[in-house]
């Protein structure tokens, strides 16, 4: 992976380059940046550009026989673990499991889009209803990983992938590695979590911070790399709020004739005029969803009321929406005010972390369309 593959972040690959120009590459780095920044793009790419054999001042050739195996994500002296759990897609024998298992779907999923979250990945192998750990026994695997010479680069690469799923046994293992690692050896941490990493974890590693995209270099990216118009990518990209990974999710949405905001005015009218059948019907539809359209389309809502109290009590041309959606929430906005918005934004919000914590869907999106019948009633 190049860095000129990466959406914007200039500044933080300018650094990453320079240090390795300098000679002063810190043998545990911690890329810590929210979700959709492309800290895990970025530590390959880092990775990659350490390790190619015919670098220039400002990435990686890409074509020296490191670069293909890197492009490829297998490079011999490249590691990688991750939270995993046990899946029906593997050998039901195992009665355990390890990253190694499930190397052939992370490739899959990193060469599709390397801005996945962590619930994407869940979904890819299988564990959906399950939480994703790094065991004591992942742990174990990256010493012995570690103790080999390399096979081709100067350094060996190992990159934990939100070690915030690290049980405290596996932090604790990696403690004196971590701080006295083998010669030529580096360790990048991806996370998006820093208050989840154990302070003893956080104190032996370099910081490198990435900041959530600007709204200009997902727009920029939209349009160079998925051939939308200007106005499509300005819309994607005030909504995904920086998030790269769900810009991309956004605009399937939108290939899919806009299926957010068209679920959002059914919802709302259904709700406001009370008709219970066909919220029942309605609710049916929202649960055969994946759990990540669900999430996605709570998140869409959330900011729509943002955007109908914008409408009401701000600036009307800071509202970026146009269309339809801006027709219905004309109309819609007196209806949105401060009797009723922090409820409504509360309930969203709740019904959100539920989602994630695997609630079900039917139960929820009733429960939540009976309050807002109550709620979009309240008299300012």
């Amino acid at each position: 992976m190049l860095f000129s593959n990466l959406v914007g972040q200039d500044s933080v690959k300018k650094r990453l380059i320079q240090s390795v120009h300098d000679n002063r590459v810190s043998h545990a780095q911690l890329f810590l940046g929210p979700e959709g920044s492309g800290n895990l793009a970025m530590a390959i790419a880092y990775a990659q550009y350490i390790s190619c054999s015919n670098k220039t001042s400002e990435d990686s050739c890409g074509s020296c026989s490191s670069c293909i195996k890197y492009n490829k994500l297998v490079h011999p002296d490249l590691h990688f673990v991750f939270p995993i759990n046990t899946s029906s897609l593997l050998d039901s024998s195992k009665d355990s499991v390890i990253c190694d298992f499930f190397l052939e779907f992370w490739r899959k999923s990193i060469l599709h889009n390397p801005y996945f979250n962590l619930n994407q990945w869940y979904e890819s192998i299988g564990i959906e209803n399950k939480q994703g750990i790094i065991s004591a026994k992942e742990s174990n695997e990256i010493v012995k990983k570690l103790a080999l010479k390399t096979y081709e680069s100067e350094y060996k690469v190992m990159i934990i992938w939100m070690p915030e799923k690290m049980h405290n046994s596996s932090s604790n293992k990696l403690l004196k590695i971590l701080e006295e690692p083998p010669e030529k050896t580096l360790f990048i941490l991806v996370a998006e979590n820093q208050d989840s990493l154990l302070p003893t974890v956080l104190s032996r590693t370099q910081l490198v911070k990435i900041s959530k995209l600007s709204d200009q270099e997902i727009i920029n990216a939209l349009v160079s790399n998925k051939n939308i118009s200007l106005d499509t990518a300005t819309d994607v990209a005030f909504l995904c709020e920086g998030n790269y990974n769900e810009a991309l999710m956004l605009l399937e949405e939108n290939e899919s004739e806009n299926f957010y905001s068209s679920q959002f005015i059914q919802w709302m009218r259904l709700s406001y005029t009370v008709k219970v059948l066909d919220i029942i019907e309605w609710v049916d539809g929202v649960a055969a969803l994946g759990r990540e359209k669900q999430k996605g389309f709570l998140s869409y809502a959330i900011r729509m009321i943002r955007e109908s109290m914008m409408l009401n009590y701000a600036d009307k041309t800071m509202v970026k929406l146009n269309g339809e959606m801006l027709d219905f929430l004309s109309k819609f906005a007196p209806f949105i005010h401060g009797a009723n918005c922090l409820q409504i934004n509360e309930e969203f919000n709740k019904a959100y972390a539920h989602i994630e914590r695997n609630a079900n869907p039917k139960i929820l999106f009733l429960d939540l369309s009976f309050k807002l019948m109550k709620l979009l009633k309240v008299k300012y």
